[in-house]
């Protein structure tokens, strides 16, 4: 006969659950002997494995009452249910470890291949991390919003880094980040800017420059963004109002006004 310390030993609980498991009524308790403590047998011993294997697969203690009262049929048949639940939580966890790999690698969280394919060629044509980082929180807001014109929009844009200007445009604003807004540099980097979209404008058209139809409060709280992540965004926005245009992630042709400083 053995204790209630040795009976937990065997089961490889603690004292204290086995107690836990008294008084929840799952582990009947033995009567005193006339030493005053209690006394288990073999029996004790494979009712609290076979507790401790149901509470530890997850079962809540109240269907483990359930299923030691249960026939073999039914014991059988709750445990395959039990067993196909479980598989689906490791399905589901291995979803999750997939997650979460994404999430370690970067840029391939929430954003599809052909998004992680154009931010690698930004960075590859040597254009400022930061820059990179607001185009990433841009496409991911896109990606959710309208994930259907991901792929439309990813040509699009990887036409536009084709051409030298932009790519000279985003360097010249990788370098003025760092400056002041009045620095020359930015002022520098918005006249090019303004060049390349007024002429992309004039012989592609307007919707060449700006054809992503986003609704305003989208359009609102990507700009909002850009201009948390990046403060001389707004400066250079208010540069390039002075020069004809205005916005950041829906550009909008406005009246050219005079003063350009």
């Amino acid at each position: 006969m053995l204790t209630i310390g040795e009976l937990a030993s065997y089961a490889g609980v603690t004292v204290r659950t086995v107690r836990h498991y008294h008084a929840k009524g799952l582990l009947p308790e033995p009567e005193r002997d006339r030493s005053g403590y209690r006394r288990y047998d073999a029996g004790a011993v494979i009712e609290l494995i076979r507790i401790r294997t149901l509470a530890q697969a997850g079962v809540p203690l109240a269907r483990v009452r359930q299923l030691l009262r249960a026939d073999e049929e039914e014991f059988a048949a709750a445990v395959a249910d039990i067993d196909s639940r479980l598989c689906a939580e490791i399905r589901q966890r291995r979803l999750h470890r997939a997650q979460i790999a994404r999430l370690a690698s970067g840029d391939h969280l929430a954003l599809p291949p052909e998004v992680v394919e154009y931010l690698d060629r930004l960075r590859a044509l040597g254009i400022d991390e930061r820059i990179v980082r607001v185009e990433r929180d841009g496409w991911i807001l896109l990606a959710a919003h309208s994930p259907e014109r991901v792929a439309e929009w990813t040509a699009r844009k990887r036409r536009q880094i084709d051409d030298p200007r932009l790519v000279a445009f985003y360097r010249s604003l990788g370098q003025a980040l760092d400056q002041s807004g009045d620095d020359p540099r930015l002022v520098e980097a918005t006249d090019e800017l303004a060049d390349y979209i007024t002429q992309m404008a004039d012989e592609q058209g307007e919707d060449y420059v700006d054809d992503t139809d986003l609704d305003p409060p989208l359009v609102e709280l990507m700009d909002v963004r850009v201009f948390d992540t990046v403060p001389q965004a707004r400066r250079l926005i208010e540069l390039l109002r002075r020069r004809g245009w205005t916005g950041w992630t829906k550009l909008e042709r406005i009246p050219l006004t005079d003063d350009r400083r």
